[in-house]
């Protein structure tokens, strides 16, 4: 005798397989996410290369044009160093928030990496001011605007997803259950904040 599975049964059967295969498996924005992620790390190795390469040919005449001032990590560089390391930690408290359910304590710690990482901005920007040489001016001043700017860049666009995420978060779209664009953009700011490291220890320690 055949028996009839109903059609009704059979789909939220095949619904529920899918699901637990997605489940077994890592999300798909967050594969998206590391392979950008590996993209953005040659990007960087790229850039470094060419410091270390122009280093080496210009050796023992490195650093900021004559008439400029030494690169100081005071009054300026080393404070936004720490703001900006202070985000990763602010960002991490959001993820372990929305991974118990707070959805509320989540968007707040986005909140507070957010300012933290315009901060940082601004801090650089102003800082730019204060060097006293410019991005024409030698090779040093090419690579080094060349560094920091596009680091800036990212984290202008980290800071764009974070807005994104605070917003998504104040109309109740993430859940204990639901939060993978956090975790995604969590481990973009990481990226960017472990970039700046080894970009301040390469600058102006490193010279």
């Amino acid at each position: 005798m055949t028996v009839q599975v109903p059609t009704s049964m059979s789909a939220d059967t095949t619904t529920h397989t899918a699901l637990a295969h997605r489940e077994a498996g890592m999300p798909t924005p967050l594969v998206g996410m590391l392979l950008f992620i590996a993209s953005e790390v040659m990007f960087f190795g790229g850039l470094f290369a060419s410091y270390f390469n122009a280093r080496a040919v210009h050796i023992g005449e490195w650093g900021p044009p004559a008439g400029a001032p030494e690169l100081e990590i005071f009054p300026i560089a080393l404070p936004i160093t720490i703001i900006l390391v202070a985000s990763s930690f602010t960002m991490q408290f959001g993820v372990w928030a929305i991974r118990r359910g707070d959805q509320r304590a989540m968007r707040n710690w986005t909140l507070l990496t957010l300012v933290l990482g315009v901060t940082f901005l601004i801090g650089q920007i102003y800082d730019y001011t204060q060097l006293g040489f410019g991005i024409s001016d030698g090779a040093f001043g090419t690579v080094f605007y060349t560094l920091t700017g596009f680091h800036g860049a990212h984290v202008f666009g980290g800071a764009v997803g974070l807005t994104i995420l605070a917003a998504r978060a104040s109309q109740g779209q993430f859940s204990k259950q639901n939060h993978v664009a956090v975790e995604a953009i969590s481990i973009y700011w990481h990226f960017v904040d472990v970039v700046w490291i080894a970009l301040f220890s390469t600058l102006y320690f490193l010279r």
